[in-house]
């Protein structure tokens, strides 16, 4: 008998037949998601690329993990908090472009784990949406990452895969003793705890498609990674942003649509103007109910769903700001339905 799995309620002869079309159809008919960029940059409320931007060095910035308590994430809280703004899915950085990893691996001690949070964020989300039957995407920084040896460089793939430092990063590796398969591999293992230690799982979300467009993208061997994504869990799909290979299930480029093509498609934009994470200096600037409200109709006008982020406080907890103008939007959308429908 073929296990019906939570999110996918509604569509039980579809998933038995095939689970992807399934999810295909239910993704294409969910409308409305919640992303949330929550990590170590979230404790110094300066963006998600504050490493980046600010040459911070790999020790330096690994001293955040002592400081992540994360005391105030509630997943039940954010599902919750999910369904009541009429959302369907929820979404959360599993792993960003610092390499800090809000689950349990095997693969890197840097990790929610050995922080004074001491939890697996993504599994007690993963728990939280199974009970509320929301579709849970993961997050993973696939192309950029400023922490791992074997990551993509700047000498091969462009001035943004890694931080530009004055003094060299002693922990990268360099020249001839740069192997870029040894950081695929660390990603093949993450990808797989994922898919293995957590389920059902909606999606798995890629970021950082410009730096494999930046050189010789065949190297990654993104079309393995989804198969294997496949093999799996067969309903997951999968998305590099507006689409690297082509054979994504679905297109989510930011902040506007692209021209119709015969996939469905996600928008995905932020309540902070410029900035996913938390960003302190943002404070009253954030979209106000009439905006998310437009931003929703224009992404439905084009026939796309949308995933609206809100970057969790240091605490992790949903910005105030953000919460009460979301729950205003939800109580709109039980009252009118969507814009535009």
């Amino acid at each position: 008998m073929v296990k019906i799995l939570p999110y996918l309620k509604g569509y039980e002869d579809m998933y038995t037949q095939n689970p992807r079309s399934a999810a295909l159809k239910w993704f294409a008919e969910a409308k409305y998601g919640l992303f949330l960029h929550y990590g170590l940059y979230s404790l110094l409320g300066r963006h998600e690329w504050v490493q980046f931007r600010e040459k911070i060095h790999v020790a330096e910035y690994a001293k955040l993990q002592k400081q992540f308590t994360a005391e105030n994430f509630d997943a039940d809280y954010i599902v919750n908090f999910a369904v009541d703004c009429g959302m369907k899915y929820v979404n959360i950085t599993t792993r960003h472009h610092d390499s800090f990893c809000l689950f349990d691996t095997e693969q890197t001690e840097f990790n929610s784990m050995n922080s004074p949070a001491g939890r697996d964020l993504v599994g007690e989300l993963s728990t939280a949406c199974d009970k509320r039957g929301l579709g849970l995407f993961l997050y993973y920084s696939h192309g950029r990452d400023w922490r791992h040896p074997h990551a993509p460089n700047n000498d091969k793939w462009g001035g943004n895969a890694r931080p530009k430092y004055d003094e060299p990063e002693p922990t990268y590796a360099k020249g001839d003793d740069h192997n870029l398969q040894i950081y695929l591999d660390f990603m093949t293992a993450q990808i797989t705890e994922l898919l293995t230690n957590y389920g059902p799982i909606a999606g798995i979300w890629l970021d950082g498609i410009a730096v494999p467009k930046s050189g010789d993208w065949t190297l990654f061997k993104c079309q393995e990674l989804y198969d294997l994504i496949h093999s799996l869990q067969p309903q997951v799909l999968v998305s590099y942003k507006q689409g690297l290979l082509g054979t994504e299930d679905f297109a989510a480029p930011e902040h506007k649509a692209l021209p119709q093509t015969d996939k469905p498609g996600e928008i995905c934009t932020t309540m902070c103007p410029g900035s996913w994470g938390y960003l302190e200096s943002g404070a009253g600037k954030h979209k106000t109910a009439h905006e998310v409200w437009e931003t929703l109709r224009e992404a439905r006008q084009k026939g796309y769903s949308l995933l609206l982020n809100t970057g969790p406080m240091p605490d992790g907890s949903i910005d105030p700001e953000d919460d009460k103008t979301l729950r205003e939007v939800g109580k709109r959308l039980r009252e009118d339905g969507f814009p535009g429908e």
